[in-house]
């Protein structure tokens, strides 16, 4: 007959009553939705009503509410270029920063060894000055008697009237300089926690590295690809201070319009409508982006 052997230790498990299960995780997040419901919820229902008002009023007299949708269609109307090129400027931008910085990311990540740290401190560094004055030295470097330009000309890959400041080049520069390493993190976040074992894996079933790179790493690190694209692009399409500083009347974003729009002329209800487009322009694309690389990674 077997012996039963008590080590007087209570095995039972551990239960927490329900009510407070149920109430603490409401109690966490209440901090973060207080915040969310304060500085994001209430403004963009408040913009949402003032993209409504008459346009014949003004801030002195006030602004009668038509809950009309003329004022959309007017400002789409208006500044369609504007909204358009900012779409292309943020994309290319974009795109840039994906080639630029995956790369480099995958050098951080798996190649630098020891000089990991050295690397990444090199990458927030920009993060350390102002973006205008980030911008402002872009500036000096793009400059008509800049060493950048006189080199080019030198090598003759730029005529002797041509310039690089207050171009499309110059803006787009400078949001790839400014956001690149929006983009770099999130992708060494991935490459980091990708197991060295699995590249192993697929050298010994004869995986060249392009090969391996498609098939394994790519894949898998998808995840810092989709974050990093989404935080590159949405704030780089309401840019504008690039566009002022290294642009022309040519170049101009649509933050440019809004900041005018808004500061300047004082012209509340199309301020609000070009942001209420500019929001929803940005979530339909980011929803379509998001639905595709679901797809994708299904497939």
């Amino acid at each position: 007959m077997a012996a039963v052997i008590h080590t007087g230790i209570n095995t039972a498990p551990v239960t927490t009553p329900r009510g407070k299960r149920g109430v603490t995780p409401y109690l966490l997040l209440a901090p973060g939705m207080v915040f969310l419901l304060v500085f994001f919820a209430i403004p963009t229902v408040q913009l949402l009503a003032a993209s409504m008002y008459d346009r014949t009023g003004s801030i002195e007299t006030g602004y009668s509410q038509t809950f009309s949708l003329d004022n959309f269609s007017y400002a789409w109307n208006l500044y369609q270029p504007q909204i358009l090129r900012s779409l292309g400027y943020s994309l290319i931008c974009t795109v840039l920063c994906v080639l630029l910085g995956y790369p480099l990311a995958y050098a951080i990540a798996l190649k630098s060894g020891r000089w990991k740290n050295l690397m990444l401190i090199a990458v927030i560094a920009p993060f350390f000055t102002s973006f205008l004055v980030r911008t402002f030295a872009w500036k000096a470097i793009l400059a008509d008697t800049g060493p950048l330009v006189s080199v080019l000309k030198a090598i003759h890959l730029l005529g002797p009237d041509g310039r690089l400041l207050a171009t499309p080049f110059a803006v787009i520069a400078g949001l790839v300089y400014n956001f690149l390493p929006f983009m770099v993190l999130p992708l060494y976040t991935s490459l980091d926690k990708l197991d060295p074992r699995l590249l192993e894996a697929s050298a010994d079933l004869a995986h060249g590295p392009m090969r391996t790179f498609a098939r394994v790493t790519l894949p898998l690190t998808m995840p810092g690809i989709v974050a990093g694209t989404l935080l590159t692009f949405v704030p780089a399409t309401g840019d504008y201070v690039n566009a002022q500083l290294l642009g022309n009347t040519n170049t101009t974003m649509i933050g440019n319009v809004i900041q005018s729009r808004l500061l300047v002329v004082k012209d509340l209800p199309v301020g609000s409508a070009l942001s209420v487009v500019l929001m929803v322009a940005i979530l339909v694309l980011v929803l379509l982006y998001l639905r595709k690389t679901d797809t994708d990674e299904v497939v």
